[in-house]
């Protein structure tokens, strides 16, 4: 099943461990499976947990915390090895195919306790090989099968109009299905300085990825990829035979699908540029200190200066006051759209993400103006006030809108507010979810989503570090 057909299924409540108990059991009683269940344990994961919990003096927050920061390794990674390599094998959580992006994120959050744990530092060569793998099969699918020789195991995907190639469960090409293997390569490199993943087929991956993005910069032809699927959702399909809008040809990136896999509007999606550009930088750092690759380091580089150019002339629009904002959006004749979504890359994520600084006074205006009521996917109900999208539909905000906003904040009473929302959101299951009603948290979608999970446990790090008297 897709991400947007996982949500309500009622199968998927009661199909593995990683699932909460009953409502009706008592509070904070844990949620994570059995010892013995879980797919990985890492000593060093579990004193950060007890470090970390220590801190939280709300003892609601405390046990979300403890359910929420470990999910992604209690529930959704598969180690093993391949060709004498370690191989990871990473899940969404309530879909059995793994993300490039998600992979990514959900294992973020460890990247830090690396040093210490050398079953951790195994486990993240085996995804970084894995992600590897997976852009050599198809650098324009954002989701993998288990088995990459598979065909995919995704029933909207089975009959798309596109080159569906074995290994790939969904072909939507995404720019940040590129970047983020490049920010996490550069985060373990800078956490541990160990070469051991960076060998000749990450390094061959990395050129691919970088080829793909010149390839749809489309200077000089559309480039091979096209995309159409037979959909009663608009934004599961691209336009003009699958090659989506028309677009001026100005040095940016275009762009089939955000990072919510729904497809853009307009092809030049600002948010995502933004994040190729740092994380572009980012790699050639990894690739001239852990492979002395002087040559493809460059062409990153020069990739990144091109696609930064582009953005500052094509990607900003003005507010009321005349002041200059990212847009979420453009074409580069001139059309533009402002919104934000809540999947990150977002322009409300950007600072998170390091593509933008955090004092930057363009990005802090353009975040504010994404969270009030100019961003059509900004809802404000009797449970909370957030951020949205198109893909779950109006009305229904995101958890990971409100850390985005709590991780953006240095305001104690904002901050505050995102907390009680928080903790109202995980309506008894003890876990984030992907959407909640922004009247009735208890109505939500995807029980398990790892990704948000890990955020929430991020953010609860940040916070013991930065504003530990928030915690209770």
């Amino acid at each position: 099943m897709t991400r947007r057909e996982i949500m309500g299924s009622a199968g998927a409540l009661a199909a593995t461990a990683a699932v909460p108990k009953a409502l009706a059991a008592p509070a904070f009683e844990t949620r994570r499976p059995p010892v013995g269940q879980r797919h990985f344990t890492s000593p060093v994961v579990e004193a950060e947990i007890a470090r970390v919990k220590a801190r939280i003096g709300d003892a609601k927050l405390a046990w979300m915390f403890e359910n929420c920061y470990p999910n992604t390794l209690d529930t959704t990674v598969t180690p093993g090895m391949l060709g004498g390599k370690p191989d990871t094998f990473v899940i969404t959580g309530d879909i059995d195919a793994m993300w490039l992006r998600d992979s990514s994120a959900q294992i973020n959050p460890y990247v830090h306790l690396t040093p210490r744990d050398a079953s951790l530092r195994q486990l993240f060569r085996g995804v970084i090989g894995r992600q590897a793998r997976c852009i050599l099969i198809d650098p324009y699918a954002n989701a993998f099968t288990r088995d990459p020789t598979a065909s995919t195991n995704h029933d909207a995907a089975k009959h798309d109009q596109t080159e569906m190639k074995p290994g790939v469960a969904e072909r939507k090409w995404e720019i940040d299905s590129l970047c983020y293997p490049m920010r996490l390569a550069h985060s373990y490199w800078m956490a541990t300085r160990d070469k051991a993943p960076f060998d000749a087929e990450w390094a061959e991956a990395v050129r691919v990825s970088i080829d793909t993005f010149r390839v749809q910069q489309r200077l000089h032809a559309p480039g091979p990829y096209h995309f159409q699927r037979r959909a009663d959702t608009p934004t599961e399909t691209l336009m003009l035979k699958g090659y989506g809008a028309p677009t001026r040809k100005v040095g940016l990136i275009h762009s089939g699908f955000r990072p919510s896999d729904d497809a853009c509007t307009l092809p030049f999606l600002i948010p995502s540029n933004l994040f190729a550009v740092s994380a572009l930088r980012k790699i050639a750092l990894v690739l001239r200190e852990a492979r002395g690759d002087a040559k493809l380091a460059a062409e990153a580089e020069a990739l990144a200066a091109q696609v930064s150019a582009a953005l500052v002339k094509y990607g900003r629009l003005r507010d009321e006051a005349g002041q200059p904002i990212w847009a979420f959006e453009v074409d580069g004749f001139g059309g533009a759209l402002f919104m934000d979504d809540a999947n990150v890359p977002s322009l409300c994520g950007l600072a998170y993400l390091g593509a933008v600084p955090r004092t930057d006074p363009v990005w802090r205006r353009t975040a504010a103006r994404a969270w009030s009521a100019n961003n059509p996917f900004f809802f404000k109900g009797k449970a909370a006030e957030g951020i949205g999208g198109p893909h779950v539909g109006l009305d229904m905000i995101w958890p990971m809108s409100l850390i985005m906003h709590a991780l953006n904040s240095d305001d104690d009473a904002t901050i505050r507010r995102l907390l009680v929302q928080l903790k109202a959101s995980e309506a008894g299951t003890g876990f984030m979810h992907e959407s909640f009603d922004k009247d009735d948290p208890t109505n939500f979608t995807r029980p398990w989503f790892a990704w948000a999970n890990g955020l929430f446990g991020e953010l609860m790090l940040d916070l013991a570090a930065r504003k530990p008297h928030l915690l209770g």
